[in-house]
């Protein structure tokens, strides 16, 4: 178990892990075209071409705390995207105050988020 205060510099998997990612991250940037972007809100779900089934993979495999998700407000009726905390028992929180109205609206929602967020880092 690491200690509370670990000093990340030093741990070379970390490092290489970073490295690795943000290589990783570099080449996904390409792949985000308004085609694809299209592609994902005509079709959140099934099958998709390469370029966005890369987009999504990774977006599944983020750690815990950098992941969104689909609340139902109300089933059928009204759904928003909140931020998981990535600690048990911490409820998600809620980023954007955006209502949608239906579960394919909301996917594309989170999905446009999970773009900004790779565009912005």
């Amino acid at each position: 178990m690491l200690p509370l205060e670990y000093d990340r510099s030093q741990d070379r998997d970390i490092i290489v892990r970073d490295r690795f990612d943000g290589c990783r991250r570099e080449f996904l940037r390409t792949l985000v075209t308004p085609e694809v972007i299209e592609e994902h809100r005509r079709s959140p779900l099934g099958q998709h071409s390469e370029r966005l089934e890369r987009l999504l993979i990774y977006f599944r495999q983020r750690p815990l705390d950098e992941r969104y998700a689909v609340r139902a407000i109300e089933p059928f009726r009204r759904y928003q995207v909140v931020k998981l905390s990535g600690r048990r028992g911490v409820p998600p929180r809620v980023i954007d105050t955006g209502i949608y109205t239906s579960a394919n609206e909301a996917r594309h929602g989170l999905f446009l988020r999970c773009i900004r967020d790779l565009l912005e880092t």
